[in-house]
């Protein structure tokens, strides 16, 4: 069975064909629960966000800020497993229809096998993943087997890369590009600020992937900040916090639910 890669990349269309940006939503599988967090993706789906990213827990997540880090752990006290994340992106993507990506680090995949993730990755219904620590110049087995099984590369370029390392990059990935739009690790910001329009600019002189932001976007003022720049917007630690903070789990469904209604009239407020 092949992946979603096409419906990733329609997605993508669909919204810069309606002159906006594409909503993109984070959250860890297994948080609150394994059972949780497929209804918590769910929600942001039905919410209004146009794409999910499923995160695989890690115990050294070296791009995700604190918040993430508390869910992942969480997660993974509760026995999170790589088919915990696999039923997650398929009971998801059968509910709502929508492109679902997993973001990894490389070490879960390598231990697990490279053509049995994305084999099966691709039969959950899996549009493709975000490799944020999987350098371009190791990644040709993976590229080998994501494009066999018709699932999307996600680089991540930083506001540090030259322009050749991001021409490098871009000309690798596919799906789409995910920019930080700061130095440093995840987690919102009262702004996002000029560094990230700055690098949206270098990317796109090198691809014509679309190209995506995250890293500090928590409201619809930061979203409609950043979707005026980008092709999209992309937030996880806001949904995060929303769960943690929540009295109890229907509590916390209706708070990303409403969060994503509200970031999607975000990314549409300049179209």
């Amino acid at each position: 069975m092949s992946g979603n890669i096409r419906l990733l990349t329609e997605t993508l269309a669909a919204a810069k064909a309606e002159d906006r940006a594409a909503l993109i939503a984070y959250l860890p599988a297994g948080f609150p629960t394994v059972d949780g967090g497929i209804a918590a993706v769910k929600a942001v789906l039905d919410g209004g966000a146009d794409i999910v990213e499923v995160g695989l827990p890690h115990s050294d997540p070296v791009l995700d800020g604190p918040v993430i880090q508390t869910a992942d752990d969480i997660a993974l006290r509760g026995g999170v497993r790589i088919a915990d994340v696999l039923r997650t992106v398929r009971e998801a993507h059968q509910a709502t229809g929508k492109p679902v990506l997993v973001m990894t680090y490389w070490n879960p995949i390598d231990r697990y096998g490279v053509e049995r993730f994305t084999a099966e990755l691709a039969e959950a219904g899996g549009a493709g993943c975000i490799l944020p620590d999987l350098p371009v110049q190791e990644s040709a087995l993976w590229r080998q087997h994501a494009d066999k099984h018709g699932l999307a590369t996600v680089f991540v370029v930083a506001p540090s890369s030259k322009d050749a390392r991001l021409a490098a990059i871009t000309e690798a990935g596919s799906g789409f590009v995910y920019a930080a739009s700061l130095m440093g690790v995840t987690g919102t910001r009262a702004s996002v600020g000029a560094q990230a329009a700055d690098l949206v600019r270098r990317t796109r002189a090198t691809t014509e992937l679309p190209v995506c932001v995250g890293l500090g976007v928590s409201d619809a003022a930061q979203a409609a900040e950043v979707a005026a720049f980008s092709d999209g917007v992309i937030v996880g630690s806001a949904f995060v916090k929303r769960l943690l903070d929540a009295e109890d789990e229907a509590a916390g469904l209706a708070a990303v639910r409403e969060l994503a209604a509200d970031l999607a009239r975000g990314v549409r407020r300049n179209a």
